[in-house]
């Protein structure tokens, strides 16, 4: 078919893969970070000039690197709010991430709409202080005027492929991006408009919504642009993840995902109801606590690295010697328990002893995860085998004890950049049916990653032991707070 590039602008820096659309084999790679931002700089850490974006784009792609290139896919980061005025200049800074700026406005939403169900039940989501709709409440209460001048809303992967397409009157998104906002409902595929009249406190244009496989448009050069679509959903698309898949990123906090045919409904509002990039959904759960958990023990133990620990924790085996943490160091998403603190439970005499301590960290991380797959298993999704990422994926202490805690084949696959190798193979499809030689309602084949796989094997009856007794511990300190 071609040549294809796909850019992954991510927090603090673009990385650009060019890859063949027939293999989706890597050709070249580009990267630069985002420049500094000022407004960061003033104390305003979730506030972001978009154009640095841009320039970060043109830096990664210098050289030559996108010659001969035919189509290019976008992902970026999740939960970017891009407000416009009426002309499509930037009314404020971008707000991205996790803002904690906005957390009472996140509760006074929930409470607007009748509570967690009810937001549950129109969306598939619940606001959370990272959430765009929740992004909206914050800027009609604090920045009224601002709010007044919003005319347009984008996230970071829609203002990205407008400003390339030359910043046309038609502005687009896809279902993956769409779903994350707080007011597109996965189940339906419709905009909830009274949610976002409902944040903030009138109507505004909304990006048109487009299929997994339709182009955004063209360049003036002739340049196929693909939909784009948030980091998440271009990641589990660079993967090559399907039905009977999870993915579990281990980051500061964790989260697990998995691709069903439908959009879930969580009434305890455990579960995002997303859209991926290729038609299907992609349920999230998410943890507030993983690789914290392993960062604090390291601390308190004096240790170096996550490696140091991961050493020292091979050295005490399966259960600790009955030491069980539970990780609830800043706060739980799942289970729901936003104010609570850690928990270390069965000190004796024999396992209080720095190796147990270690190992207790890693378990604790693991059941934490493993609590939010069996949310997925409970709501009906499949889980035969799990991916594993993050950094912390490739640590020996991980690598032993998650196959048996997962209850699953885990799969680690080598680090790569798979949201802008997910935004090439998106370029790739929309390019291939342009052409006429693929199919709207099915993907390019790709090759899938080279990867690592643990099988479960005879440890899975010790797993579950672990598994238990890490239940025993949780559902003794905090009764009836995970509800399935």
């Amino acid at each position: 078919m071609g040549i294809v590039a796909g850019l992954d602008s991510a927090p603090d820096f673009t990385r650009i893969v060019v890859c063949d659309a027939d293999s989706g084999t890597v050709l070249k790679q580009g990267y630069a970070p985002h420049p500094v931002d000022h407004a960061q700089g003033a104390g305003r850490p979730s506030d972001v000039d978009p154009q640095n974006w841009l320039l970060s784009l043109g830096e990664a792609a210098g050289g030559g690197l996108l010659e001969g290139v035919q189509a290019i896919g976008v992902s970026a980061q999740a939960n970017a709010l891009v407000p416009l005025d009426s002309q499509g200049n930037t009314v404020r800074p971008a707000m991205v991430g996790t803002d904690k700026r906005t957390q009472v406005a996140a509760a006074d939403l929930i409470d607007a709409l009748g509570g967690r169900e009810a937001w549950a039940q129109a969306v598939g989501s619940v606001p959370q202080a990272a959430h765009p709709v929740t992004k909206l409440r914050w800027l009609a209460r604090t920045e009224p005027e601002n709010a007044a001048r919003t005319a347009v809303l984008l996230q970071a992967h829609d203002w990205l492929v407008w400003q390339l397409l030359g910043r046309p009157v038609r502005r687009t998104t896809d279902r993956g991006g769409a779903s994350g906002t707080g007011y597109w409902a996965a189940a339906t595929g419709n905009y909830r408009a009274d949610l976002v009249e409902l944040a903030l406190g009138h109507q505004t244009m909304l990006p048109e919504v487009i299929g997994p496989a339709d182009a955004a448009g063209a360049t003036p050069e002739g340049l196929l642009i693909s939909a784009g679509t948030g980091e998440t959903m271009a990641a589990a698309f660079g993967l090559g993840i399907g039905l009977g898949d999870a993915v579990v990123s281990l980051g500061a906090s964790g989260s697990v995902m998995a691709v069903h045919p439908e959009a879930l409904y969580d009434p305890y509002g455990m579960v995002t109801a997303l859209a991926d990039a290729t038609g299907m959904h992609l349920p999230v759960v998410t943890t507030l606590n993983a690789v914290r958990a392993l960062r604090g023990t390291a601390e308190l133990l004096g240790l170096p690295d996550l490696e140091s620990l991961s050493d020292l924790a091979m050295k005490s085996t399966p259960g600790s010697h009955g030491l069980v943490l539970l990780p609830y160091l800043e706060g739980e998403r799942t289970p729901n328990l936003p104010h609570t603190a850690g928990t270390l439970s069965g000190l004796r005499r024999e396992s209080m002893k720095p190796e147990h301590l270690a190992r207790a960290a890693f378990e604790g991380m693991l059941c934490g995860l493993a609590d939010a797959l069996d949310v997925m298993r409970g709501r009906g999704v499949e889980v035969r085998r799990v991916f594993l990422l993050g950094q912390a994926a490739e640590l020996p202490a991980v690598q032993a004890a998650a196959p048996s805690l997962f209850g699953a084949q885990v799969v680690v696959p080598q680090p790569a950049d798979y949201a802008a190798i997910g935004a090439a193979r998106q370029a790739a499809w929309a390019l291939g049916v342009s052409q006429g030689v693929l199919d709207p309602r099915t993907p390019p084949l790709w090759q899938g990653p080279v990867a690592q796989v643990l099988e479960p094997g005879d440890d899975l009856a010790v797993g579950q032991a672990v598994r238990q007794q890490f239940v025993s511990v949780r559902e003794q300190t905090h009764p009836g707070a995970f509800r399935m």
